[in-house]
């Protein structure tokens, strides 16, 4: 592909998958920053600096994309809930915001594999532009729900942000157009993403140690 906007059963699908990868961070290790990771995390993998650099590099690329139109931005409960936020505020294409939240982990640091939806949108996004903003993309099963859902719906076109990519965990085939940062296969907890409901609030994105990970496993 070659980044043009591409149309399947009527909805444009794009850009198409890849045409950021060039310029996407590779995230490999953390190091030592100043900052804390936090109760349970062994280091800092993204700091808030370059969270924040790179939210505003999203969102001038989404507003050249969507100049002179209204995409309605769809956030991915809970985990993008900050991401959506800094994203919205990056953006200077003032989109609207809707929600949907689905369930594939549970407290598990894994997909189950069984995807169910628990919240659905509130509004018809009939010959919309829509933009699914999701916090991280590992096995893509869950993505690929969301992404066959909303097109079913028949969208004027519908492309995919998400702030991380696993691609090592990859189980379903996705085409994601705008990726912050590519990540090794580690479980990370921080800005909006969660182990339990916890650290969420975290400023940076951390790895979680696997002790905590045991030790949460062997109280459940």
């Amino acid at each position: 592909m070659d980044g043009r906007v591409v149309r399947r059963s009527g909805t444009r699908i794009g850009p198409a998958a890849g045409r950021e990868r060039g310029s996407v961070p590779q995230v490999t290790a953390g190091g030592w920053t100043g900052q804390r990771p936090g109760e349970g995390a062994t280091e800092i993998l993204i700091t808030r600096a370059e969270i924040e650099t790179r939210v505003r590099e999203l969102g001038r690329i989404l507003s050249a994309e969507y100049e002179g139109r209204r995409p309605v931005f769809v956030g991915l409960l809970k985990g993008s809930l900050l991401f959506l936020a800094d994203l919205v505020r990056a953006a200077s294409v003032g989109p609207e915001i809707d929600f949907m939240s689905i369930s594939s982990y549970g407290d598990r640091t894994s997909s189950s594999g069984s995807v169910r939806l628990l919240r659905d949108l509130d509004r018809d996004i009939f010959d919309r532009d829509v933009v699914v903003v999701e916090d991280i993309i590992d096995s893509g099963l869950s993505l690929s729900y969301i992404r066959d859902n909303l097109l079913a719906r028949r969208p004027r076109s519908l492309s995919i942000v998400t702030l991380l990519d696993k691609p090592d965990r990859r189980r379903a085939p996705v085409a994601v157009d705008h990726v912050g940062f590519t990540i090794p296969d580690r479980f990370v907890v921080g800005y909006g993403l969660d182990y339990r409901q916890r650290y969420r609030g975290l400023p940076h994105i951390a790895v979680l140690d696997a002790e905590e990970i045991g030790a949460a496993g062997e109280g459940a």
